[in-house]
């Protein structure tokens, strides 16, 4: 391989051949890192800063210290990093369905690899969120039915541009209502998303949160020399648990 490109590992996954590359960037002076899923670009280590902007908008609704977080989807790391950059982070679960993502940081060939592993207070586990949050056991193997202060999730490219169409029903109402059980009373979702803000889901989500918002994350892109714009979604479930919009899991 040469030195300014090296794919680093390829691994067949449920959902297709993922790969791991590292290039040099040339023009920045920097070594990026990227996955693909076939084809398709997953993730840059170039544009991180809305997977970023999730950990701190979600953590910023929050009162208080001491919160237990869940993060879906470890990519390469940058939104669990963030979360632990917060002090007030009492434990934070990441939720990762490819076991090569998980491999990858353990082994150290990501950069917060290391960083992750470190940390006390992460854990990181295999498995499918979104089966996870249909289900009463929840996101903790260990504490079944345990719930959570914030739930951020970096998974599909949006709600209607998914890696897998068997996620498609976590984005609808009662898919929402599910993982809205695995919220503490006054408890914060988080959704990254590559697209605009899309009104009609923001409606959707206020049908089952007392409080739903969008915020739009804008950063320059050098290669390309201009702005792009994508989207974190906060909701929020009643700080009283009789006056949430959802009931436990599964009801």
């Amino acid at each position: 391989m040469s030195l300014y490109f090296e794919e680093l590992d390829y691994r067949p996954t449920p959902i297709g051949a993922l790969s791991l590359r590292r290039r040099r960037e040339h023009s920045l002076g920097i070594d990026v890192f990227e996955i693909k899923l076939g084809d398709e670009h997953l993730m840059s280590s170039l544009f991180t800063a809305s997977e970023i902007a999730l950990a701190r908008l979600g953590l910023a609704e929050l009162a208080g210290s001491g919160h237990d977080v869940v993060v879906g989807g470890l990519g390469l790391g940058y939104t669990a990093q963030a979360v632990l950059e917060d002090e007030v982070v009492k434990s934070l679960i990441v939720i990762e369905m490819l076991e090569p993502v998980i491999d990858w940081h353990e082994n150290g060939m990501l950069p917060l690899g290391p960083v992750l592993k470190a940390d006390p207070r992460c854990r990181l586990v295999l498995g499918d969120f979104f089966a996870m949050a249909a289900s009463p056991q929840g996101f903790d193997p260990n504490a079944p039915g345990r719930r959570f202060d914030a739930i951020l999730v970096d998974i599909d490219h949006s709600p209607d541009f998914l890696l897998d169409p068997r996620s498609a029903a976590f984005y609808q109402p009662e898919g929402l209502r599910r993982l809205a059980g695995h919220l503490n009373p006054g408890g914060v979702f988080g959704l990254w998303s590559d697209a605009l803000p899309d009104e009609a889901f923001t409606a959707r989500l206020a049908t089952v949160f007392a409080e739903a918002r969008s915020e739009r994350v804008t950063f320059h892109n050098p290669l390309q020399d201009r702005d792009f714009t994508q989207t974190v979604y906060l909701a929020r479930t009643a700080d009283r648990p009789e006056t949430r919009g959802s009931g436990p899991p599964g009801q």
